[in-house]
């Protein structure tokens, strides 16, 4: 019995990393920290939209599930495939019931990423952190070279 209730705390240990937060359970996908618990980001593909010398980003929906109320939000990330060094997080415009950036207008980059700081945590799990508030409203990560997008809402 005492031999099982060591088994069943050191399984518990080793879920949890030295943040005493879960680990991702999916490597290459941020997760939101949300007290004690991690939330995965949903998942999206933008859709490009080249059009009046302008390039715009978005992806279907008004809002994204996940939502924070704080306005400098953690994140934890498995790193796999994409290097965590390579996300960039963008604020996102309602229109039309879907959420879009507006990236380049007339052969210039208008979207400004806002400034992640990355922290090892440990193996290849990282905490990203958003280095300025955040106001309400939605916002995306998404590696540099790619249209995938992990959503989030601030409240």
């Amino acid at each position: 019995m005492a031999l099982c209730a060591l088994a069943l705390l050191g399984q518990q240990e080793q879920e949890h990393n030295k943040l005493g937060l879960p680990n991702p359970d999916k490597q290459d996908v941020p997760y939101l920290v949300h007290g004690s618990r991690i939330l995965e980001l949903e998942q999206a593909e933008a859709v490009e939209d080249e059009s009046k010398n302008q390039l715009r980003y978005w992806i279907p929906g008004s809002g994204a599930e996940v939502r924070t109320p704080l306005a400098a939000p953690e994140f934890l990330f498995d790193s796999s495939l994409i290097d965590p060094r390579d996300l960039r997080l963008y604020r996102f415009e309602v229109v039309k019931g879907q959420r879009e950036v507006l990236y380049r207008k007339k052969k210039k980059v208008v979207a400004e990423p806002y400034f992640l700081q990355l922290d090892g945590v440990e193996g290849r799990v990282v905490r990203i952190r958003v280095s300025a508030s955040l106001p309400p409203g939605e916002y995306g990560l998404t590696p540099i070279r790619s249209n995938a997008v992990f959503s989030f809402a601030v409240f």
